[in-house]
């Protein structure tokens, strides 16, 4: 490189930098930078919403299932009414955190948001279908899970001696069927769990009512079959596991129930269930 081109590169490079820095100084006030300074604010407040649902989410969960562990009790004790009652309550306070995704969501695209919540709507769906089916025998529809999702929102407070301002705002969640379907789903793995704790406490009428309950279900999905959704498709699996392990203890309780002691039923079947779990590992 000349020596005359080695003092023209300098030269070129501060007209450069002073072409760079006018433009950075329009383009602070360019429409395209305004543009998308709108843009990032709809995305963080966007975000921010998503990690607000997943949190309650998280929260409906864990509660639900406290709920469904305390539901599991009614094997064990002599009034099932108090439980089913406390379980009552639990299933108010998950309620409160829906009402607070139902806010959420107000005004909002639900299927934009609907993967940061459908976790906890599920385990929820599986608490109440389960504390239904212990006081009914019956499986809960999808209209009266929605029917208990309608909340009133009262106007905010006013000074003492003034009319509230506004009237009562209704806000509404709804449960989706596909969500509806992974609970009642997710549902037959408590109910198996329900059928082998009653036989250990000697309740010999309940594996047999589980039996006849789950057969319904299963027939229900089957029905469905690979036209569902893809979620759906995936639990019907578990669910044949669950009806295949009711049926093993209904087959016991009526061909050696006579052979076997009361005290030990729950242990037998245990072990059945356990060895059935290991095949299905192994296959």
């Amino acid at each position: 490189m000349s020596k005359r081109e080695g003092e023209g590169y300098p030269r070129r490079m501060k007209t450069s930098q002073k072409t760079d820095d006018r433009d950075t100084g329009d383009n602070l006030t360019s429409p395209v930078m305004s543009a998308f300074k709108v843009f990032q604010q709809e995305l963080d407040t966007k975000h921010d919403k998503h990690e607000r649902l997943v949190k309650l989410s998280r929260d409906i969960t864990i509660e639900s299932k406290r709920t469904i562990f305390l539901l599991h009790r009614v094997t064990s004790v002599p009034d099932v009414e108090e439980v089913l009652t406390e379980a009552d309550l639990k299933l108010d306070g998950v309620r409160l955190n829906i009402r607070m995704i139902a806010e959420e969501l107000r005004g909002e695209d639900l299927n934009q948001f609907h993967r940061a919540f459908t976790p906890g709507i599920q385990e929820y769906v599986e608490a109440v279908s389960f504390h239904h089916f212990i006081r009914h025998r019956t499986l809960i529809s999808l209209e009266e899970i929605n029917t208990k999702l309608v909340f009133i929102k009262e106007p905010e407070d006013t000074p003492e001696g003034q009319q509230p301002m506004g009237t009562p705002q209704v806000l509404t969640f709804q449960v989706t069927p596909t969500d509806y379907l992974l609970g009642v789903a997710d549902l037959t793995g408590e109910l198996m769990r329900m059928c082998i704790s009653s036989v250990g406490n000697g309740d010999m009428d309940t594996p047999f009512q589980v039996s006849m309950f789950l057969r319904q279900i299963h027939d229900g999905f089957s029905y469905i079959g690979n036209t569902g959704p893809y979620e759906v498709s995936k639990k019907l699996h578990t669910l044949r596991q669950s009806l295949s392990k009711v049926e093993d203890a209904c087959y016991t309780l009526k061909v050696r129930g006579s052979e076997i002691p009361k005290h030990m039923l729950a242990d037998v079947f245990s072990s059945r269930t356990a060895m059935m779990d290991q095949d299905e590992g192994v296959a």
